[in-house]
């Protein structure tokens, strides 16, 4: 089953609306969705190397557009639905002390979820939240998120074969790696912040 998934992957990550796809997904993964890009990003990268440069800029730009989303909603909409969603993800008992550490590292916090597993759309509400300054939430975005996706990029499209046969050939492992990650995200989140 986890081998048709992949090659479903792979044949959407070649389809003409892939970047639509990657670039919707990159947008709602930053202000509410819990699955990072990457599941996307990866295969269209391995089944197009030639368009890496441009699959880590859509999305790149998709992603902190999103950002300004989250932003938003914390700014403006926290009680009706940023709250709902810093719940939803387990965060919500320790908004308040994380907002404490927010008015001191708000723009290394960005830039640390912006680059890693972090649930980046707890971070985006919670800037918008604490009104961390606009232009210093989106210089931090734009760095660390073009940095995640750039550098993976470059990577995939330098190493593309041998990472392609890498993945095809530990996929199952691979797979338990990137949720354990991904979970491990939200943990180091909750109990870190």
């Amino acid at each position: 089953m986890l081998r048709r998934l992949y090659d479903w992957t792979m044949d959407l990550a070649a389809h003409r609306h892939a970047l639509a796809a990657l670039a919707f997904i990159s947008f709602i993964e930053s202000s509410v969705f819990p699955i990072p890009p990457d599941v996307l990003l990866i295969p269209m990268i391995l089944a197009a190397r030639d368009r890496a440069w441009l699959i880590a800029a859509v999305c790149t730009a998709a992603s902190v557009a999103g950002g300004v989303a989250g932003y938003g909603i914390g700014a403006l909409l926290f009680d009706t639905v940023g709250q709902p969603i810093v719940a939803f993800y387990g965060y919500l008992d320790r908004f308040e002390e994380f907002q404490a550490r927010y008015e001191e590292w708000g723009a290394w916090i960005v830039a640390g979820a912006g680059f890693t597993p972090f649930p980046y759309k707890v971070i985006t509400i919670t800037s918008g939240v604490m009104k961390l300054d606009f232009g210093v939430f989106m210089t931090a975005s734009v760095i660390s998120r073009g940095a995640r996706f750039f550098l993976l990029a470059a990577l995939l499209w330098y190493f593309g074969p041998p990472i392609r046969r890498f993945i095809e050939r530990y996929l199952p492992q691979l797979t338990i790696l990137f949720f354990v990650l991904l979970l491990g995200g939200f943990v180091a989140l909750r109990y870190l912040f």
